[in-house]
């Protein structure tokens, strides 16, 4: 699958392997929400304790946005519970937008909730996560966006799997645009200049990302 880069991908790839919120690990492949198995793994909760390194990925974020959306027509940021909730709260704040927060399903008691904050009908919200792998979560969201009564097109992660099938044509045939820093061939790429892993967890990585689908069927996840 051809993923097109964010020109800010290396530079976010960095900061991720600077916190060490990357992990590599071929030959104990860990096994993804959505079934996958992947020799690769990115914590991107990791960043909510780095202050510095957080306020640069949201900088990037904001110029991300601001040359491939329409900001303007933003009202408010709803993070996706839980790991969307801190980066939708700064990139809300660096935006000088409302914020919201949605919940995988209503709470169940008292208003029932499941879009939390002040909403009113109509408004264009960006629904902000930490990552995707492949885009399915993230329809939950929008659809509970939606049903609350906002028009919701555009998505943002800081991380982007962009190797597994269907991901973008996922979003794309429900009106939503992905926009995202950095992919896992980012941080082959930086990962592999600094040799921040052994050589045999690199290839192990290439090999994943050269057939992701196969790579995953045979080490006991989910294929095509």
């Amino acid at each position: 699958m051809s993923v097109k880069r964010n020109p800010a991908g290396l530079e976010a790839a960095k900061i991720l392997l600077d916190i060490e919120a990357v992990n590599f690990r071929p030959e104990e492949p860990y096994m993804l929400t959505a079934g996958w198995a992947s020799p690769v793994y990115i914590d991107c909760r990791k960043l909510i304790s780095f202050p510095a390194e957080r306020t640069r990925m949201m900088e990037m974020a904001v110029e991300t946005l601001e040359r491939d959306a329409d900001v303007d027509a933003m009202d408010a940021l709803a993070g996706g519970e839980t790991a969307g909730i801190p980066y939708s709260a700064w990139l809300a704040h660096a935006m000088n937008k409302s914020m919201l927060y949605v919940r995988k399903k209503p709470k169940g008691f008292g208003r029932n909730a499941q879009i939390e904050g002040h909403m009113p009908e109509g408004q264009h919200v960006l629904l902000v996560e930490d990552l995707t792998t492949d885009g399915g979560s993230k329809i939950t969201f929008v659809e509970a966006l939606r049903k609350a009564g906002a028009t919701v097109s555009d998505v943002f992660v800081v991380f982007f799997y962009g190797v597994f099938p269907g991901a973008l044509e996922t979003l794309d045939k429900e009106g939503i645009k992905m926009h995202y820093l950095a992919t896992w061939q980012d941080v082959l790429e930086v990962a592999e200049e600094r040799q921040s892993f052994s050589p045999e967890a690199i290839q192990g990585v290439k090999d994943f990302l050269a057939d992701p689908i196969a790579w995953s069927k045979a080490h006991g996840g989910k294929g095509a």
